[in-house]
């Protein structure tokens, strides 16, 4: 385990190697979700027209 305070340049080492690889995930994650954002859009856009137009029809308003 990195301990808070390095006190050898091995642990100072572990520990921003520790830091960078958790910064790496944090990015990739932040790109996936990106990457997914109008697909999630366009979904969450066709249901709603698709409720509107059922309770239009349903219920006979303009």
């Amino acid at each position: 385990m990195v301990f808070c305070f390095p006190s050898t340049p091995k642990k100072l080492a572990m520990t921003v190697g520790c830091f960078i690889a958790g910064a790496g995930l944090f990015v990739v994650g932040t790109y996936l979700s990106y990457i997914n954002v109008a697909p999630q859009q366009a979904r969450i856009k066709a249901r709603n027209d698709f409720v509107k137009e059922r309770l239009r029809k349903k219920y006979g308003k303009p």
